[in-house]
């Protein structure tokens, strides 16, 4: 084969596996469609699980050299109540903070880690088409790029291109699609005159906003019901202002910014996972395998965390010029665990922010025991959105930092 490896998706999933089997001695080319990294609208949280990762691959100071947005905790406001729901200080240091930094920034510097490994091969303006299969497995893919159609070979492609990802789509492989009740409108807002503390979400009858703060100005983001957004943009941009102004009165001066639908993208908000993650020779992973919702933005590091799982199952094996499949088998057998789970606390999450007809987010006295609660809550979320439940280690590209 040519290559060891070939990754189809120059997100975090792709680069982190391509950056980690490049650093085990494997050859890798990771096929990226665009020019560049430069999209908005991603997801940006690097979470404590990632840091420990960069530290453990000897590039967490390295990375946090970036102009990067360090957060201790997270507010949420409830019906005008501020509580501190997530408290990653209480996690062990040095990894006992979140880091927002724009995902085109994390993935330019994963590219430029990955250039000094000679094994590591980044293809930017070239992407996967198809899959090249002989007698039943999968030997590699086709590709479309610069030069125009190329097939690369290779011990193992893995499908790391996103939620409407091609390659998933020519294994035959669809997701079972679990219900969600929401999408989400993403737009950015200055700050404006009126400053709080690190907001992630303010959420109340009026509706539910998110305010990341991305320095001079927030992420901002208003939850909508599933399918609502043609019905949104009928009704004008005035009411699309009222709209967040009346959820978040502070924001009423900032959301004036807005004078064009140009300014507001869609995500429909998915949560989905395959049966079966990988075929003969292929396998899927991130949201290729398991779109995740934006809530508690743990996507990235989901991705992250499956791109290392994959590296420590299938090293060895790509070592000698094989991937198994009852490999490939095992690592989703492993992966499938935490994403089970944190899928089932978003399709949660989802149920009681989306109540219709309520008068308030939630009645006093459920507000009043969340506050009695929340020491004890915010240890418990910074753990489980901060780590998650399975974090996974490099085994074969150790480093120090």
């Amino acid at each position: 084969m040519e290559r060891d490896c070939v990754i189809a998706g120059g997100g975090p999933a792709g680069m982190v596996l391509g950056f980690v089997l490049a650093r085990a001695g494997l050859n890798v080319t990771v096929l990226e469609k665009h020019a560049d990294f430069l999209r908005d609208f991603r997801g940006d949280t690097i979470h404590p699980s990632t840091l420990t990762l960069l530290g453990e691959l000897g590039l967490r100071e390295r990375f946090l050299a970036l102009p990067v947005t360090r957060i201790e905790s997270l507010d949420v406001v409830f019906d005008g109540t501020r509580m501190t729901l997530v408290d990653f200080s209480s996690l062990p240091a040095p990894d006992n903070l979140l880091v927002l930094a724009p995902q085109w920034d994390f993935l330019d510097f994963l590219a430029g880690e990955g250039r000094t490994l000679p094994g590591f091969d980044l293809r930017m303006r070239t992407a996967a088409t198809g899959l090249v299969e002989e007698d039943g497995r999968v030997v590699g893919v086709r590709a479309s790029g610069p030069d125009g159609e190329e097939e690369l070979r290779a011990t193992l492609t893995v499908a790391a291109d996103g939620r409407h990802s091609t390659l998933r789509d020519a294994m035959g492989a669809a997701p079972i699609e679990h219900g969600v009740p929401i999408d989400l409108l993403w737009f950015r807002l200055p700050k404006g005159e009126v400053r709080t503390p690190p907001t992630l979400a303010y959420l109340s009858a009026h509706g539910m906003v998110l305010t990341i703060d991305r320095g001079d100005y927030y992420q901002s983001g208003l939850i909508i019901p599933k399918g609502s957004f043609d019905a949104l943009r009928a009704q004008g941009l005035d009411a699309f202002r009222a709209r967040v102004a009346k959820a978040v009165p502070h924001l009423a001066g900032p959301v004036e910014s807005i004078r064009d639908w140009e300014q507001v993208s869609l995500l429909s908000v998915l949560v989905n996972r395959l049966a079966t993650w990988h075929r003969p020779g292929v396998v899927a992973i991130g949201d290729a395998a398991h779109a995740m919702s934006p809530m508690f933005g743990v996507g990235v590091n989901f991705a992250i965390q499956d791109a290392v799982a994959l590296a420590n199952a299938v090293t060895p094996f790509l070592r000698a010029g094989v991937a198994p499949d009852e490999v490939l088998a095992a690592f989703q057998a492993r992966r499938e665990v935490p994403v089970r789970k944190m899928q089932r606390m978003q399709t949660v999450g989802h149920r009681l922010i989306m109540r219709p007809g309520a008068k308030r987010f939630a009645p006093g006295w459920v507000l009043a025991v969340m506050e009695r609660l929340a020491p004890r809550i915010r240890k418990v979320a910074a753990r489980r959105i901060g780590i998650g439940f399975l974090p996974e280690h490099p085994q074969y590209a150790g480093g120090h930092g």
